[in-house]
Parts: C-alpha cells; structure tokens; sequence
C-alpha cells in the first residue's frame, strides 16, 4: 500500500467556555483544511515517520486511517494523516455523548423510579390505579424493584384495586437505533431502549436477562435452563441435548423475533461448562412492569387488574416511594469503561428531554450537536445517528475527535469524565475496562487512557498518554475499511511510542504480528463473560 502522507507542527487550541473563533478558525485551516502540508519538514523528532511506519502495516492494505496527534498543553498539532476523512468511530462515539451528558445533564444527576396512585388508601387496600413511573436509570435491579415493593408493603397496602401502569413516556416508544443491525437484535450490546428497564446485572446490561445452561445429570438429559433475573416475562424453548462426558459443547442462547422466547439449542456434555449467555426483552417496559409486579406479589401486595404499559401518570398522583440512580459522574464508569451502548442511547434521549422536553433520539442528538459546537467541534464535518456508536452511519473524523478530546479538559467536570475512561493494562474491569489487558508491558500500561471501538472493519482509540519527556500528548485513530481480523496492535504501536517518545527524539514500538487475543470485530466487553 501507499504510505501515508505525515503533517506536524501545526497547532490545535482547546478552548475556554466562550470559544475564540479566531483561534477556531486557526484550527480547522491549519488541521481540517484541504492539503494543509506546510510544516511536515519541520519536525525532527522522527514521530512522523514512526506513524506512518506503523499505518505502512499490511494489515491496513486496502484500509483507511485517519490520525491525529496533538500536545495536550500547547495545542500543537504533532501530527495528521488524512485529519478529516470521515469514517465509522464504532464506540469513540461515546466521547461526544459522555462529555455531552457531563455538561447538559450534570455530574450529579440522577435518575428517579417512582411509584404513585391516584387512588385513597382504605386500610390495607388502594382504590385505584398504581402507577410505576421511568425516567430513563440504565442501572436498575431486580433488587431496586423489590425494594420499591417492600416500601409500598410497609405502608400497609396489602390489595391494589386497579391496573399496574407502567409509565415510560419520558422516552418516546422508538426502541431501536437508527441502522442498527437486524442480527443484533438479541445481543445485549442492541437491547431495546425504554424509559423504564431492568439490568440483571452491576455491568448494568439494562433491557436484557441472563440465560444459564447447565448439563443434565446424564446423557439423553435435557439441559438445566435458569434465567436471571427469575421472572415468567420471557419463555423458554429448550432444544439442546445433553451429551456423553467427552462430547462437544455447542449452545446458541437467542430470542426470537418479536417475542420473548429464547430458543436454547445445541448440546453439552454431562460434567461440561455449559454456557452463560445474555439476551434482550422483547418490550423493555412490559420486562420492568412484570418484574415489580412479581415483587409486589412476594411481599405480599395483589394487583387486581392488569398491566399497562405506556400509560401516563396524571399530575395528580402522590408518590408512594422512589429509588434515585448513582450519581452520572459514577455511571461513566460502568457506561466508559465496559462501552455501555443502552447507557449511551438512554443519556441521548434524557438530554432531548433536558434540553427539549422530548425524549427522542433526534432532540438527544441536537442537544449533543449543540454542546459539541460550543466547544469549538465542527459538527458539520461529522456525523452521528445515535449515542453509542453502534450504528454504521455515524462518522467522525479524528480531527474532530482530538479537538473534542482537548477541549473538555477545562471542563469543571473533567476529572471525573477522564477517570471513566480506560486505562492501559490496568486489570481491575472497572479501572482497565476494555484496555485491561492492552498494551502491558509497555510504558503506556497504567498510562494510556483511552476510548476503544470496535466494529466490523473499523476499529479506533482515542485519548490520552504522557510522553517520556512529560508531555500528556492527545490521539485521536480511525481505521476503517480493513480486512484483517484485528488492527488493534497498530493502534497500540502507535500509542505505545508516544509513550515512548519525547519532544526531541521519537520512540519506537514494534507491531504485533499477532491480535490482542481479542475478537476485532466488537468492543471485547460485548462478549459475555467479557474477554478483555
């Protein structure tokens, strides 16, 4: 393949609250501008050509790159390689979207669950109907409904002589993103969005359960199928065969089109692992609706008439109890760390609602369009169609990505936006996340902090890493449209000599020849259980 065309001793400058549009206009000529090539020979470090030995990699062949590299202090531009080529991000999408939630939303936002009525309370029975009310909280438990359950039986209520209705009319009812891939449908990286949700987990997969397999007692044997959390929301279709010790473990855990049967199929050995799989809801309101039910059923509380979902609390009704989310500053961590998409997607649609009063995912992506603006991003030389990165649409180049990445670092929130981000070889699942067992051994291990993505053919890492010499250097990598199983050690070469390198003199890192034994094909964290 040809070799990339290097630029550096340009300069990028991030910005205070009131953008300088002279300085902005600097950026987007001397970074963004059509054949900026003007300063390529001036620099002697030998970083440029370090980069483009590294993009040189067949594995690029036939791909695209697009690269930027900047002085976190100064702003200076150390490096470009095709800096506003648009091209999938994957999940490098959530750095708008995080930084978008920190400043609309707010730190210390939280979601609110309540539980409401209309009705009179005449002894242990509530004339009336009992109302469930979402505000979009990715994190909720079983256990938050149960103890939303046990407060209303504490009061006393023992009979409820109405409807359950579940209100997640924060939202609008548009449950999927835009080109979100029709197979994706049950894995839990595409759950269904909703105002109103269940996670059976603390990773917070919201809008999905755990399917769990284990081998029968003998051969012939159908296998033992549990499902956490333990609700009758969804159906079990058990098709798999226990096999002989010895024989092959095959399962395939997936939900069928438009319901919520889960199709169990294929075989396991006696004595084998089995398998532990996560799979979506069909209708995530109607999963969050029957799971408070269930818990008002176990502490006693008989609902009379039936379940509603998408009804609207009157203005009227008191509110009997009510559970508020951690705070959005500690939801990054779960949401960057593990590449939440269903986080993603309910943040879009609660900032539509902060900004616009609608719950939808264009008012969420206006909301971020406006913020990423103000902050000097140039939105028209992007595009994004959702919140996560999940859909194939959305296109970032990484000039805008890195002019993202310094702009927040003046942000009164960036603390604790930079802590949610992964951190190089750092083994803790909520430290690393998905860079926990990348780059180690490296001068970038405990060091880098990045954003991973990962699709089918595109991959990207964007960030932060301190220098030899000092120097917190910023990196924006886009690279798409390859065919090789993994590019994700160029990625890290890259980083890694940053690391590596000072102002004077470039480092150097060897390219892997073989993969970061993870699947390039999505975010590592997507596989369950995860294999970062």
């Amino acid at each position: 393949m040809s070799r990339p065309v290097s630029n550096s001793g340009r300069c990028l400058n991030s910005r205070s609250r009131l953008w300088i549009w002279p300085v902005a206009v600097a950026f987007v000529a001397a970074v963004l501008g059509p054949g900026a090539q003007a300063g390529a020979d001036s620099d002697r470090s030998g970083l440029p050509e370090a980069v483009d030995t590294i993009l040189g990699d067949a594995r690029m062949e036939g791909g695209v790159a697009s690269v930027v590299i900047a002085d976190a202090g100064t702003g200076e531009l150390l490096y470009q390689h095709l800096p506003s080529t648009r091209l999938m991000p994957a999940s490098n999408t959530k750095l708008a979207t995080s930084a978008a939630a920190m400043e609309i939303l707010g730190p210390d936002h939280r979601f609110r669950t309540d539980v409401l009525a209309t009705g009179r309370q005449h002894g242990s029975v509530l004339r009336g109907d009992l109302y469930l009310r979402g505000t979009g909280d990715p994190t909720l438990l079983a256990d938050d409904y149960d103890r939303l359950a046990a407060r209303l039986a504490a009061s006393g209520i023992r009979r409820v002589e109405g409807r359950l209705i579940a209100d997640d009319t924060r939202f609008d009812d548009r449950r999927l993103g835009r080109s979100w891939a029709a197979d994706d449908e049950s894995s839990y990286y595409s759950a269904q969005i909703s105002a109103l949700s269940v996670a059976p987990d603390t990773d917070y997969d919201t809008g999905t359960v755990i399917v769990t397999v284990r081998p029968g007692a003998s051969a012939g044997d159908r296998p033992v199928v549990t499902v956490t959390p333990d609700t009758d929301y969804v159906d079990l279709d058990v098709r798999a065969t226990t096999l002989a010790a010895g024989g092959a473990n095959d399962l395939t855990v997936e939900r069928e089109h438009g319901t919520n049967t889960i199709v169990v199929s294929g075989t396991t050995p006696v004595g084998g692992a089995g398998a532990e799989e996560w799979a979506t809801v069909w209708e995530p309101t109607g999963y969050a609706a029957a799971v408070f039910r269930e818990a008002l059923a176990e502490h006693g509380v008989k609902v009379t008439g039936q379940t509603r979902p998408g009804g609207r609390t009157p203005a009227s009704a008191r509110q009997l109890a009510a559970h508020d989310s951690m705070a959005l500053k500690d939801l990054l961590i779960p949401f960057m760390k593990l590449s939440n998409n269903m986080h993603a997607e309910n943040l879009t649609k609660a900032m539509g609602h902060k900004v616009s009063g609608k719950g939808s995912w264009d008012a969420g992506l206006a909301a971020i369009s406006g913020y990423l603006k103000g902050v000097g991003v140039d939105t028209a030389k992007l595009r994004q169609v959702d919140g996560s990165g999940l859909s194939r649409m959305d296109n970032f180049p990484a000039g805008q990505l890195v002019e993202l990445l310094l702009a927040v670092r003046t942000e009164p929130w960036y603390a604790d936006w930079y802590r949610s981000l992964p951190v190089a070889c750092a083994p803790d699942r909520f430290v690393g996340g998905t860079l926990r067992s990348r780059m180690c051994g490296t001068a970038a291990a405990l060091n880098a902090r990045a954003k991973t993505g990962s699709l089918t053919g595109a991959s990207a890492l964007s960030g932060y890493v301190t220098d030899a010499g000092g120097r917190e250097l910023v990196y924006g990598i886009v690279l798409n449209n390859y065919l090789a199983s993994s590019v994700k050690p160029l990625e890290d070469a890259i980083v890694v000599t940053l690391s590596k390198s000072t102002a004077e003199t470039a480092g150097s890192a060897p390219v892997s020849v073989r993969g970061d034994g993870t699947d390039g094909d999505v975010e590592c964290s997507w596989r369950k259980p995860d294999v970062c």
